[in-house]
């Protein structure tokens, strides 16, 4: 490939989609794009895959060892990182852009439904009860070791609320671009992200990696309570020791 083509396909990738000569924004614009995509593209989503399918980790011996926080820790920094940049980018655009026709309106209002969803899963997440469990502090009763009413509600909403909000912060997304006329190489970038982080998901929730909760912290002992209650949201799956063993094999000692 000669030099000219090549700069004839970075000139092409620099321009906004719509074809338009040159691409100029606010810098007040700019910024609030770049951070909800920082939020809504990566972070969030990010934090999504580590809740669903990473419970129990590659090379845990489950059900020996028990509640692995990484996946925890990983999507506790991840969600709060995004609601940061979600909050950031909110405070640059507020008042501002929202007379400037219908598109202009649709992106004010999905991206306000968005950030509203944003904020109740954060403090829906404050509001999950108490653990519980046999290795609980506070005593072996808790709103999580019991599957109480509580904790099953949380768990509904949780999740149906969190895909929800990123299906909605996509088309948000999409919006934006629209909007700004971004160039074309932020479609590209974006679009492919998107097709990477689902098909990870898809691989992920093949291979069995999306294991409930209430089984990752505390095994597979039918004397728990909440064993004997169906895991909540679609595609979650159980395992005994041996039907673990026999998907994922046994790590050595």
């Amino acid at each position: 490939m000669d030099t000219a083509m090549l700069s004839s396909w970075w000139t092409w990738l620099l321009l906004p989609a719509s074809g338009a000569a040159e691409h100029h924004l606010p810098a007040w614009a700019a910024w609030h794009g770049r951070l909800m995509v920082l939020a809504w593209a990566f972070l969030l989503p990010l934090g999504v895959l580590a809740a669903r399918f990473f419970k129990v980790v590659p090379g845990q011996r489950w059900p020996d060892e028990l509640d692995h926080k990484a996946w925890w820790h990983a999507h506790r920094l991840l969600q709060s990182a995004g609601m940061a940049a979600m909050l950031a980018g909110l405070w640059l655009a507020w008042g501002r852009g929202t007379g400037a026709g219908a598109l202009a309106q649709w992106h004010h209002v999905l991206g306000m439904a968005v950030v509203v969803l944003g904020l109740l899963q954060t403090l829906g997440g404050l509001a999950r009860g108490s653990k519980g469990g046999p290795t609980a502090r506070e005593g072996l009763r808790g709103d999580h070791y019991d599957m109480t009413r509580h904790r099953r509600v949380f768990e509904r909403l949780h999740k149906v609320v969190g895909y929800a909000a990123l299906l909605l912060a996509a088309a948000v997304v999409v919006l934006g671009l629209r909007l700004a006329d971004a160039p074309r190489w932020m479609w590209l970038v974006i679009g492919g992200w998107w097709c990477a982080w689902c098909m990870v998901f898809v691989a992920l929730q093949r291979q069995g990696r999306c294991i409930d909760t209430y089984q990752a912290i505390w095994g597979d002992d039918p004397a728990h309570p909440g064993q004997h209650l169906p895991p909540i949201g679609p595609g979650i799956r159980r395992y005994d020791r041996d039907s673990f063993a026999r998907r994922f094999g046994r790590p050595p000692s």
